[in-house]
């Protein structure tokens, strides 16, 4: 799709630039390139009427550049409130933010470094004389540049991203506005609509900081009168005459400074002349006292070297004395070193420390002894204790030794073991006739009955169903075999046996009767019982069937009770047997005790003996060193008297030796001290500098004295101090004279040795004396330089005095003209105000009862001009109203509603825009439209708005909240809602436009122009 050409034809040649280019033209449409999120899309503006401007967020309304949309519509007209004077940097952070579109996070996009404002504006129902304004927004300075043409030039195209390469080529045709160079943002209200009010806002945005009060900013009641004038004043155009009042002010004020600073002038140089005349006065007063201050300070120079003369000869005298005395102290102290060589021979100190060294000797002998001898009686002791007990075990032993003790232990322990060994027979015979009992008890063959019990097979035991013969059991054999006849034995059933069979049962066999281990089972059972006594070996099942061995007996007893009679006999020899053992094995025991006792004791007799020896010897020991420690202390006591005898000697002989050092230091100190006082004396005489005091004086000593010899009686007495004092005091006169306080007309030298001789600290009064030639003359040769300039300086006052005194006379006269033409221009500004006021004060009650209400108007009473000249003439404008027919003006600041108080502040807007545009066009923009609103009254204000601006050709533009949207749509004669559904899109979407335009013609022509 290519873009079609525009209807109207465009004059692209550079044309001198003119003031006022728009004119009475009306705002018809406005294209934004890279300003915010803004789409690039043309935007129609019907004039004359109210166009709300709504929005859709990703959210809500917030986010779709409602805000950036209004604020660029105001740049564009022009609102001073963007600082156009100071460059309008503010209109810069319109363009589009890359870090602010991503909402803090990563960038997508990249960041505009500059975007286009463009306008068309056109007459009322034409597009003949066509206007398009553009507006290039830079990131850096230049902020704003203006470029103007003839006709529809918009930026044209099929995508947004081609719209905003097609905007820079639409500016590079734009010609320059201002010639070789652009307009910029100080000239824009200027060359664009000269110097007049088209645009009033009210931004509740930070898109821009404002600078003037406007009336739709807050509640009315909360607005200064002062204030309302100015904002007033800025509508109607009342600012430059206020401007020029205050400039004839400025005149006026700067002709009166200029006549009083004639007055100051002359006085400051009268001042001025008096102080130099006393100036050179104190100079010519400062010259004597520097001649009296040198003269002084020879005075002290004399008297110095007088005095100093006559003390070195006083010092020599004793100098010579003191040295004297130096070399008699010196001959007594070698006296005296010779008597002290000769006590300290070392004969004496040699025989005492071998004295002292024998005798130390024999005291540690003596102490080895003594601790011999100790340590033997603690080990007798020790002994001793030990004999008690082992006589009391010894006793024990019954005279026997310790071999024949050890025998009778091994007897007694070899008895214990046989009778343990038979004690442990007995227990098992004791065992084996209780089970046998047990078993007796319990019937032949238990084990297998139960047996066979556990399998269901009924049977009985064959020695508990049968008795034997007595003649059976007597022919047994010791072997235990049958001694008789197989036909020699029988037997009679007791019951008839198991199977019911009658009569007796002969059994035969090489070993005589199976025993216990014998049942009698039932034929028909034989099987099952011998399945069931398969793991018992031994066991013999009788039936009628026959006779099943499973194993054999071991003896011939037959009968219950004689088996049973026989195990109890068994048991009781075997416990009898049992405890006889027991009681063997006790004997045993006490005997082994009773031998290791023995054993004991025989052991503790040859520990008695051998404790017995070893006393002995200890005492044999002790007798020992107690001789030998008897033996000692004669000699013992020999040595000490030596030592006593010789250390008396030594403790003599270093007392005679302490009282000759101590005659040698009081010597030495004699001779020490007149040795200081000689280098004392010595030294004061070099202090005295006599030939520096010589040399400072200029002459000869004889000279100091005739030059003192010559004073008069009252100066003769004064000491060098007294002297120093006084030439200290004249050369201070001197300076305060020749320089005042912190005077910079001080020569450098002479500045540098002041504060020399100023600086405080030890030492001053040096440094003053040190310093004081030097001052006086840099003092002497500044004054007498001064000399021929004073001659001449006071010729001049003379002349300027005349001069100044006419200047005065002029200044005066001018300051007198300048007040009377102040006075007649701020009485005709003050008609003009009044009569500007008034005007207002017209359209707004016309407003207010054309609109709903009783009648308002304006009181604004004259206040008295200010006096600093610098202060703006500050008037009061307080807006007033009737509340009720036929009721009394109330003013504003009183309680009233919200919704009053914003209709009154349209109505005043309105108002002074009406007064001050003269029937031209003005826009009024306001963002948040109806914030402030109640519900009940926010349709009536919306269609307020609407009234008034068709009424008297206002554009109002506001922008909407969501919740105002349903007010406002109904009462608007535009409706703009832009669009932006995702914070992932860089720009808006295409802006959704719906309105009106009383020119039919001009809506279709400006759609062709601007559109595909």
């Amino acid at each position: 799709m290519t873009e079609q050409p525009s209807l109207v034809a465009v004059d692209t040649r550079p044309s001198a630039p003119s003031e006022n280019v728009v004119g009475d033209r009306v705002l018809i449409a406005v294209q934004a390139v890279n300003i915010s999120r803004l789409s690039t899309h043309p935007v129609p503006i019907v004039p004359g009427t109210l166009i709300v401007v709504a929005g859709a967020g990703p959210k809500d309304s917030n986010g779709a550049g409602k805000s950036s949309f209004i604020a660029m519509i105001t740049a564009l007209l022009g609102d001073e409130q963007w600082r156009f004077a100071s460059g309008a940097k503010a209109v810069s952070e319109l363009l589009f933010n890359a870090e602010l579109a991503a909402g803090g996070g990563g960038r997508a996009w990249a960041s505009a470094s500059h975007g286009y404002i463009a306008g068309v504006f056109a007459g009322p129902g034409t597009m003949d004389d066509a206007v398009t304004v553009w507006l290039r927004v830079n990131q850096e300075a230049p902020h704003l540049e203006i470029r103007w043409t003839r006709g529809v030039r918009v930026a044209a195209a099929a995508s947004e991203a081609e719209r905003v390469a097609r905007a820079d080529e639409v500016w590079a045709t734009l010609p320059r506005s201002a010639g070789r160079r652009d307009v910029v943002a100080r000239d824009l209200t200027r060359f664009l609509y000269g110097d007049r009010v088209r645009c009033v806002s009210f931004l509740s945005t930070s898109v821009r900081s404002k600078v003037a009060t406007n009336l739709l900013s807050q509640p009315l009641n909360e607005i200064s009168p002062e204030r309302i004038f100015e904002a007033i004043a800025a509508l109607t155009g009342l600012d430059a005459e206020l401007d020029q009042e205050r400039e004839a002010r400025r005149d006026e004020h700067a002709k009166r400074v200029r006549a009083a600073r004639a007055v100051e002038l002359l006085k400051e140089f009268e001042d001025e002349s008096r102080t130099l005349l006393e100036t050179f006065d104190r100079r010519d007063r400062a010259r004597v006292s520097l001649a009296d201050a040198l003269r002084c300070w020879r005075g002290r120079l004399a008297r110095r070297l007088a005095d100093a003369t006559r003390r070195d000869e006083t010092l020599a005298a004793e100098l010579t004395r003191f040295r004297r005395e130096g070399e008699r102290a010196a001959e007594a102290i070698e006296t005296v070193r010779a008597e002290i060589a000769t006590l300290k021979d070392d004969t004496l100190d040699r025989g005492l420390a071998e004295a002292r060294g024998e005798l130390a000797a024999l005291q540690a002998r003596a102490a080895r002894l003594d601790a011999d001898r100790a340590v033997a009686e603690n080990s007798a002791d020790e002994l001793r204790g030990m004999i008690p007990a082992l006589e009391e075990r010894r006793r024990l032993a019954d005279g026997r030794d310790v071999r024949a003790a050890e025998s009778e232990l091994a007897q007694a322990r070899l008895r214990l073991t046989e009778a343990l060994k038979a004690l442990g027979v007995a227990d098992r015979e004791a065992a084996g006739a209780a089970a046998a009992l047990e078993d007796a008890e319990g019937g032949p063959a238990a084990a297998q009955l139960k047996a066979l019990a556990g399998a269901g097979v009924g049977a009985s035991g064959l020695l508990d169903a049968i008795d034997v013969a007595e003649q059976a059991r007597d022919g047994a054999t010791p072997d235990g075999e049958q001694a008789g006849d197989a036909s020699g034995a029988a037997a009679r059933t007791a019951d008839g046996g198991a199977s019911g069979a009658a009569g007796l049962v002969a059994v035969t066999g090489s070993r005589g009767w199976p025993q216990e281990h014998a049942v009698v089972v039932d034929a028909a059972d034989l099987e099952a019982a011998a399945r069931a006594l398969a793991a018992l070996p031994g066991s013999v099942l009788v039936s009628s069937a026959g006779v099943t061995v499973v194993g054999s007996f071991e003896a011939v007893a037959t009968g219950r009770e004689a088996r049973i009679k026989a195990a109890e006999v068994r048991l009781h020899r075997a416990r009898d047997a049992q405890e006889a053992a027991a009681e063997a094995v006790r004997a045993a025991e006490d005997g082994v005790a009773e031998a290791e006792r023995r054993l004991e004791g025989a052991r503790a007799a040859v520990g008695l003996a051998d404790v017995e020896r070893r006393l002995a010897e200890r005492r044999a020991r002790l007798t020992e060193l107690t001789e030998a420690l008897a033996g000692l202390t004669p000699a013992i006591a020999t040595a000490e008297q030596r030592v006593s005898t010789l250390d008396f000697r030594a403790r003599t002989r270093n007392m005679e030796i302490e009282r000759l050092e101590g005659r040698r230091a009081r010597h030495e100190a004699e001779r020490d001290q007149a040795g200081e006082q000689a280098a004392r004396v010595a030294a004061d005489r070099a202090a005295l500098r006599l030939d520096e005091l010589t040399r400072e004086w200029g002459g000869t000593a004889e000279g100091a004295h005739e030059w003192l010899d010559a004073l008069g009686d009252d100066e003769r007495p004064l000491t060098a101090e007294e002297w120093w004092r006084a030439a200290e005091r004249r050369l201070d006169e001197a300076l305060r004279a020749t320089f005042p306080a912190d005077d910079e007309e001080t020569p450098e030298e002479l500045r540098f040795l002041l504060r020399e001789r100023s600086e405080p600290g030890a030492g001053r009064t040096a440094r003053e004396q040190a310093t004081f030639p030097g001052v006086c003359a840099a003092l002497s040769s500044y004054l007498r330089g001064q000399e021929e300039y004073e001659r001449h300086q006071r010729r001049q006052i003379e002349a300027q005095l005349a001069t100044r005194q006419r200047d005065l006379a002029a200044a005066a006269r001018g300051a007198e003209e300048a007040a009377q033409s102040t006075a007649v221009h701020r009485a005709a500004l003050t008609a003009a105000i009044k009569a500007r006021l008034t005007r207002v004060a017209e359209e707004f009650e016309k407003l207010d009862t054309s609109y709903g209400g009783y009648g308002a108007t304006l009181e604004f009473p004259v206040p008295p001009a200010p006096a600093d000249p610098e202060q703006r003439w500050a008037w009061r404008v307080v807006p007033k109203w009737r509340r009720g027919e036929g009721q009394g003006f109330v003013p504003y600041n009183r309680r009233a509603n919200t919704a009053l108080m914003d209709e009154k502040a349209v109505k005043l807007v309105c108002a002074a825009a009406i007064a001050s545009s003269g029937g031209g066009h003005l826009c009024l923009v306001l963002d948040e439209l109806g914030r402030n609103l109640g519900k009940e009254h926010r349709r009536e204000a919306v269609a307020l708005f609407r009234r008034i601006g068709e009424t008297y050709g206002i554009t109002v533009i506001g922008a909407l909240q969501d919740d105002m949207e349903p007010y406002a749509v109904d009462a608007c004669g535009q409706y703009v809602k832009l669009r932006r559904s995702s914070d992932a899109m860089p720009y808006n979407e295409p802006p959704v436009i719906i309105g009106h335009d009383r020119h039919t013609e001009r809506v279709r022509a400006l759609a062709s122009a601007v559109s595909r």
